[in-house]
Protein backbone atom coordinates (compact mmCIF):
# COMPACT_ATOMS: atom_id res chain seq x y z
CA UNK A 1 0.00 0.00 0.00
CA UNK A 2 1.24 3.50 -0.85
CA UNK A 3 2.31 5.67 2.08
CA UNK A 4 -0.05 8.38 0.86
CA UNK A 5 -3.00 6.00 1.02
CA UNK A 6 -2.06 4.70 4.46
CA UNK A 7 -1.79 8.26 5.77
CA UNK A 8 -5.17 9.26 4.34
CA UNK A 9 -6.93 6.23 5.80
CA UNK A 10 -5.31 6.87 9.17
CA UNK A 11 -6.40 10.52 9.28
CA UNK A 12 -9.83 9.76 7.84
CA UNK A 13 -10.46 7.51 10.83
CA UNK A 14 -8.97 9.94 13.38
CA UNK A 15 -11.08 12.85 12.16
CA UNK A 16 -14.33 10.87 12.22
CA UNK A 17 -13.55 9.68 15.75
CA UNK A 18 -12.60 13.22 16.84
CA UNK A 19 -15.88 14.64 15.50
CA UNK A 20 -17.80 11.99 17.44
CA UNK A 21 -15.85 12.59 20.65
CA UNK A 22 -16.38 16.36 20.44
CA UNK A 23 -20.09 15.89 19.83
CA UNK A 24 -20.43 13.58 22.81
CA UNK A 25 -18.54 15.93 25.14
CA UNK A 26 -20.72 18.90 24.15
CA UNK A 27 -23.90 16.84 24.47
CA UNK A 28 -23.04 15.72 28.00
CA UNK A 29 -21.92 19.15 29.16
CA UNK A 30 -25.10 20.78 27.87
CA UNK A 31 -27.17 18.28 29.85
CA UNK A 32 -25.10 18.83 33.00
CA UNK A 33 -25.32 22.63 32.80
CA UNK A 34 -29.09 22.48 32.33
CA UNK A 35 -29.32 20.97 35.82
CA UNK A 36 -27.08 23.60 37.44
CA UNK A 37 -28.85 25.60 40.13
CA UNK A 38 -26.57 28.62 39.76
CA UNK A 39 -26.43 30.64 36.55
CA UNK A 40 -24.61 33.74 35.35
CA UNK A 41 -21.50 34.73 33.39
CA UNK A 42 -19.09 33.47 36.05
CA UNK A 43 -20.83 30.11 36.32
CA UNK A 44 -20.98 29.72 32.54
CA UNK A 45 -17.25 30.38 32.31
CA UNK A 46 -16.58 27.73 34.97
CA UNK A 47 -18.82 25.24 33.17
CA UNK A 48 -17.43 25.74 29.65
CA UNK A 49 -13.79 26.72 30.00
CA UNK A 50 -12.78 23.12 30.89
CA UNK A 51 -14.28 21.90 27.60
CA UNK A 52 -11.93 24.16 25.67
CA UNK A 53 -9.05 23.00 27.87
CA UNK A 54 -9.63 19.30 27.26
CA UNK A 55 -9.94 19.87 23.49
CA UNK A 56 -6.83 22.11 23.57
CA UNK A 57 -8.74 24.89 21.81
CA UNK A 58 -8.55 27.53 24.56
CA UNK A 59 -5.83 29.73 23.01
CA UNK A 60 -7.49 29.81 19.59
CA UNK A 61 -10.89 30.49 21.14
CA UNK A 62 -9.54 33.48 23.08
CA UNK A 63 -8.23 35.01 19.86
CA UNK A 64 -11.74 35.20 18.43
CA UNK A 65 -14.01 35.47 21.48
CA UNK A 66 -13.84 37.59 24.62
CA UNK A 67 -16.60 35.74 26.47
CA UNK A 68 -16.76 32.09 27.49
CA UNK A 69 -20.33 30.84 27.54
CA UNK A 70 -22.39 27.95 26.23
CA UNK A 71 -23.40 29.64 22.98
CA UNK A 72 -19.88 30.76 22.06
CA UNK A 73 -18.16 27.50 22.97
CA UNK A 74 -20.73 25.26 21.30
CA UNK A 75 -20.66 27.27 18.07
CA UNK A 76 -16.84 27.36 18.10
CA UNK A 77 -16.49 23.61 18.65
CA UNK A 78 -19.35 22.71 16.31
CA UNK A 79 -19.30 24.96 13.23
CA UNK A 80 -16.28 27.28 13.35
CA UNK A 81 -14.16 27.10 10.19
CA UNK A 82 -11.41 28.93 12.13
CA UNK A 83 -11.15 25.97 14.52
CA UNK A 84 -9.37 23.03 12.84
CA UNK A 85 -10.79 20.72 15.52
CA UNK A 86 -14.42 21.79 15.22
CA UNK A 87 -16.88 19.07 14.30
CA UNK A 88 -17.48 20.65 10.90
CA UNK A 89 -13.72 20.96 10.21
CA UNK A 90 -13.10 17.35 11.26
CA UNK A 91 -15.90 16.08 9.03
CA UNK A 92 -14.58 18.15 6.10
CA UNK A 93 -11.06 16.79 6.58
CA UNK A 94 -12.33 13.24 6.92
CA UNK A 95 -14.27 13.64 3.67
CA UNK A 96 -11.25 15.09 1.86
CA UNK A 97 -9.08 12.18 2.98
CA UNK A 98 -11.80 9.75 1.92
CA UNK A 99 -12.05 11.46 -1.48
CA UNK A 100 -8.35 10.90 -2.15
CA UNK A 101 -8.65 7.16 -1.44
CA UNK A 102 -12.01 6.39 -3.06
CA UNK A 103 -10.52 3.30 -4.73
CA UNK A 104 -9.49 1.88 -1.35
CA UNK A 105 -12.75 2.31 0.58
CA UNK A 106 -16.21 0.95 -0.13
CA UNK A 107 -18.91 3.04 -1.77
CA UNK A 108 -21.02 2.62 1.37
CA UNK A 109 -18.24 4.18 3.49
CA UNK A 110 -18.05 7.14 1.12
CA UNK A 111 -21.83 7.58 1.28
CA UNK A 112 -21.73 7.74 5.08
CA UNK A 113 -18.95 10.33 5.16
CA UNK A 114 -20.30 12.39 2.29
CA UNK A 115 -23.79 12.27 3.77
CA UNK A 116 -22.52 13.61 7.11
CA UNK A 117 -20.53 16.35 5.35
CA UNK A 118 -23.50 17.48 3.25
CA UNK A 119 -25.84 17.42 6.23
CA UNK A 120 -23.44 19.42 8.47
CA UNK A 121 -23.25 22.09 5.74
CA UNK A 122 -27.00 22.19 5.14
CA UNK A 123 -29.58 24.68 6.49
CA UNK A 124 -31.30 21.69 8.10
CA UNK A 125 -28.37 21.09 10.44
CA UNK A 126 -28.40 24.74 11.50
CA UNK A 127 -32.13 24.55 12.21
CA UNK A 128 -31.65 21.41 14.30
CA UNK A 129 -28.79 23.11 16.16
CA UNK A 130 -30.89 26.18 16.96
CA UNK A 131 -33.88 24.17 18.15
CA UNK A 132 -31.89 21.48 20.02
CA UNK A 133 -28.09 21.32 19.86
CA UNK A 134 -28.23 18.01 21.71
CA UNK A 135 -30.14 16.45 18.80
CA UNK A 136 -27.45 17.60 16.37
CA UNK A 137 -24.67 16.11 18.50
CA UNK A 138 -26.47 12.80 18.77
CA UNK A 139 -26.92 12.75 14.99
CA UNK A 140 -23.17 13.22 14.56
CA UNK A 141 -22.53 10.32 16.95
CA UNK A 142 -25.02 8.19 15.00
CA UNK A 143 -23.29 9.00 11.71
CA UNK A 144 -19.94 8.03 13.23
CA UNK A 145 -21.32 4.72 14.49
CA UNK A 146 -22.78 4.06 11.05
CA UNK A 147 -19.42 4.76 9.45
CA UNK A 148 -17.53 2.37 11.73
CA UNK A 149 -20.20 -0.30 11.35
CA UNK A 150 -20.23 0.11 7.58
CA UNK A 151 -16.43 -0.07 7.50
CA UNK A 152 -16.37 -3.36 9.39
CA UNK A 153 -19.19 -4.78 7.25
CA UNK A 154 -18.02 -3.74 3.77
CA UNK A 155 -14.23 -3.28 3.75
CA UNK A 156 -11.79 -6.13 3.31
CA UNK A 157 -9.89 -6.42 6.56
CA UNK A 158 -6.44 -5.98 5.11
CA UNK A 159 -3.86 -3.22 5.37
CA UNK A 160 -6.30 -0.38 4.68
CA UNK A 161 -8.74 -1.56 7.34
CA UNK A 162 -5.89 -1.89 9.84
CA UNK A 163 -4.72 1.70 9.27
CA UNK A 164 -8.30 2.80 9.92
CA UNK A 165 -8.24 0.83 13.19
CA UNK A 166 -4.93 2.46 14.17
CA UNK A 167 -6.40 5.95 13.72
CA UNK A 168 -9.63 5.12 15.50
CA UNK A 169 -8.04 3.58 18.58
CA UNK A 170 -5.32 6.21 18.92
CA UNK A 171 -7.85 9.05 18.83
CA UNK A 172 -10.19 7.23 21.19
CA UNK A 173 -7.48 6.50 23.77
CA UNK A 174 -6.25 10.09 23.65
CA UNK A 175 -9.76 11.47 24.10
CA UNK A 176 -10.56 9.19 27.05
CA UNK A 177 -7.34 10.14 28.85
CA UNK A 178 -7.99 13.86 28.33
CA UNK A 179 -11.57 13.66 29.59
CA UNK A 180 -10.44 11.81 32.72
CA UNK A 181 -7.55 14.20 33.29
CA UNK A 182 -9.86 17.21 32.93
CA UNK A 183 -12.14 16.03 35.74
CA UNK A 184 -9.34 15.05 38.08
CA UNK A 185 -7.20 18.11 37.52
CA UNK A 186 -9.39 21.19 37.09
CA UNK A 187 -13.13 20.53 36.93
CA UNK A 188 -14.24 20.51 40.59
CA UNK A 189 -15.58 23.99 41.47
CA UNK A 190 -13.96 25.90 44.29
CA UNK A 191 -15.59 25.21 47.63
CA UNK A 192 -17.01 21.83 46.60
CA UNK A 193 -16.01 18.59 48.30
CA UNK A 194 -14.61 15.49 46.65
CA UNK A 195 -17.40 12.92 46.95
CA UNK A 196 -20.08 15.60 47.23
CA UNK A 197 -23.18 15.92 45.06
CA UNK A 198 -21.51 18.12 42.45
CA UNK A 199 -18.49 15.83 42.34
CA UNK A 200 -20.65 12.73 41.81
CA UNK A 201 -22.60 14.40 39.00
CA UNK A 202 -19.37 15.36 37.28
CA UNK A 203 -17.90 11.85 37.53
CA UNK A 204 -21.11 10.57 35.97
CA UNK A 205 -20.62 13.14 33.20
CA UNK A 206 -17.10 11.82 32.63
CA UNK A 207 -18.53 8.33 32.16
CA UNK A 208 -21.21 9.59 29.78
CA UNK A 209 -18.63 11.56 27.78
CA UNK A 210 -16.89 8.23 27.14
CA UNK A 211 -20.19 6.36 26.53
CA UNK A 212 -19.29 4.36 29.63
CA UNK A 213 -22.07 5.08 32.12
CA UNK A 214 -24.28 2.05 31.43
CA UNK A 215 -21.31 -0.32 31.11
CA UNK A 216 -19.89 1.02 34.37
CA UNK A 217 -23.22 0.58 36.16
CA UNK A 218 -23.40 -3.06 35.14
CA UNK A 219 -20.21 -3.64 37.14
CA UNK A 220 -20.41 -1.00 39.90
CA UNK A 221 -23.88 -0.75 41.41
CA UNK A 222 -23.05 1.46 44.40
CA UNK A 223 -21.99 5.07 44.61
CA UNK A 224 -19.94 6.47 41.74
CA UNK A 225 -16.43 6.90 43.13
CA UNK A 226 -13.45 8.66 41.52
CA UNK A 227 -11.09 5.68 41.75
CA UNK A 228 -13.59 3.20 40.30
CA UNK A 229 -14.35 5.55 37.39
CA UNK A 230 -10.64 6.09 36.74
CA UNK A 231 -10.00 2.35 36.88
CA UNK A 232 -12.85 1.61 34.48
CA UNK A 233 -11.87 4.20 31.87
CA UNK A 234 -8.16 3.46 32.13
CA UNK A 235 -7.80 -0.24 32.76
CA UNK A 236 -10.94 -2.20 31.88
CA UNK A 237 -9.91 -4.97 29.50
CA UNK A 238 -13.17 -5.38 27.56
CA UNK A 239 -14.82 -1.96 27.49
CA UNK A 240 -14.23 -0.68 23.92
CA UNK A 241 -13.44 2.89 24.98
CA UNK A 242 -11.07 2.22 27.85
CA UNK A 243 -7.49 3.31 27.32
CA UNK A 244 -6.24 -0.25 27.79
CA UNK A 245 -8.68 -1.69 25.23
CA UNK A 246 -7.79 1.03 22.70
CA UNK A 247 -4.03 0.55 23.10
CA UNK A 248 -4.58 -3.18 22.65
CA UNK A 249 -6.53 -2.49 19.43
CA UNK A 250 -3.83 -0.12 18.21
CA UNK A 251 -1.06 -2.63 18.96
CA UNK A 252 -2.99 -5.49 17.37
CA UNK A 253 -3.55 -3.52 14.16
CA UNK A 254 0.14 -2.57 13.95
CA UNK A 255 1.18 -6.21 14.20
CA UNK A 256 -1.34 -7.25 11.55
CA UNK A 257 0.15 -4.63 9.21
CA UNK A 258 3.74 -5.82 9.72
CA UNK A 259 2.89 -9.52 10.05
CA UNK A 260 5.04 -9.73 13.17
CA UNK A 261 3.98 -11.94 16.08
CA UNK A 262 2.65 -9.89 19.01
CA UNK A 263 5.25 -11.39 21.32
CA UNK A 264 7.88 -9.46 19.33
CA UNK A 265 8.14 -6.16 17.49
CA UNK A 266 9.23 -5.30 13.97
CA UNK A 267 9.59 -1.52 14.25
CA UNK A 268 9.72 1.30 16.85
CA UNK A 269 5.94 1.87 16.72
CA UNK A 270 5.25 -1.72 17.78
CA UNK A 271 7.88 -1.50 20.51
CA UNK A 272 6.27 1.64 21.94
CA UNK A 273 2.71 0.32 21.71
CA UNK A 274 3.75 -3.02 23.22
CA UNK A 275 5.47 -1.38 26.19
CA UNK A 276 2.49 0.87 26.85
CA UNK A 277 0.08 -2.05 26.60
CA UNK A 278 2.20 -4.11 28.99
CA UNK A 279 2.24 -1.29 31.53
CA UNK A 280 -1.54 -0.97 31.31
CA UNK A 281 -1.99 -4.74 31.68
CA UNK A 282 -0.11 -4.79 34.97
CA UNK A 283 -1.15 -1.40 36.36
CA UNK A 284 -3.24 -1.14 39.53
CA UNK A 285 -5.43 1.87 40.22
CA UNK A 286 -4.13 2.11 43.79
CA UNK A 287 -0.58 2.56 42.54
CA UNK A 288 -1.71 5.06 39.90
CA UNK A 289 -3.54 7.19 42.48
CA UNK A 290 -0.52 7.11 44.80
CA UNK A 291 1.87 8.33 42.13
CA UNK A 292 -0.64 10.93 40.92
CA UNK A 293 -3.42 10.36 38.40
CA UNK A 294 -2.71 13.62 36.57
CA UNK A 295 0.97 12.73 36.15
CA UNK A 296 0.06 9.23 35.01
CA UNK A 297 -2.40 10.55 32.41
CA UNK A 298 0.13 13.08 31.17
CA UNK A 299 2.58 10.25 30.66
CA UNK A 300 -0.05 8.19 28.81
CA UNK A 301 -0.76 11.09 26.44
CA UNK A 302 2.94 11.63 25.73
CA UNK A 303 3.43 7.94 25.00
CA UNK A 304 0.41 7.86 22.67
CA UNK A 305 1.88 10.78 20.73
CA UNK A 306 5.25 9.01 20.54
CA UNK A 307 3.66 5.80 19.27
CA UNK A 308 1.59 7.70 16.69
CA UNK A 309 4.68 9.59 15.49
CA UNK A 310 6.66 6.37 15.20
CA UNK A 311 3.86 4.73 13.23
CA UNK A 312 3.63 7.63 10.78
CA UNK A 313 7.40 7.74 10.40
CA UNK A 314 7.42 4.03 9.66
CA UNK A 315 4.54 3.95 7.18
CA UNK A 316 3.26 7.39 6.19
CA UNK A 317 5.90 10.08 5.96
CA UNK A 318 6.52 9.72 2.26
CA UNK A 319 6.37 13.48 1.65
CA UNK A 320 9.18 14.29 4.08
CA UNK A 321 11.78 12.15 2.29
CA UNK A 322 13.89 14.52 0.13
CA UNK A 323 14.18 13.64 -3.52
CA UNK A 324 17.79 12.87 -4.57
CA UNK A 325 19.45 15.43 -6.81
CA UNK A 326 20.59 14.47 -10.29
CA UNK A 327 24.24 14.64 -9.17
CA UNK A 328 23.54 12.40 -6.19
CA UNK A 329 21.73 9.91 -8.40
CA UNK A 330 24.65 9.74 -10.82
CA UNK A 331 27.16 9.34 -8.02
CA UNK A 332 25.10 6.57 -6.44
CA UNK A 333 24.92 4.71 -9.72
Amino acid sequence: MLSRVADSLYWLSRYIERAENNARILDVNLQVTLDCERSGPAEERVNWLPILATLEDQTLFNKHHATVNAEMVCDFVTFSSENPNSILSCVARARENARTVRDYISSEMWERINGLYLWMNSPEARLVYKSSAIDLYRSVVDYSHQFHGTTDATLTQGEGWNFIQVGKYLERADSASRILDLKYHILLPEGEKVGGTVDTVQWQAVLKSCSAFEAYRKIHTGQVTPWSVAEFILLHESFPRSVRFCVDGFDRALHRISGCDRAHFANPAERLSGRLLSDLHYAAIKDIIQQGLHQYLDNIQVRLVEAASAMRKQYCEWMETPMPTAAASVQKM
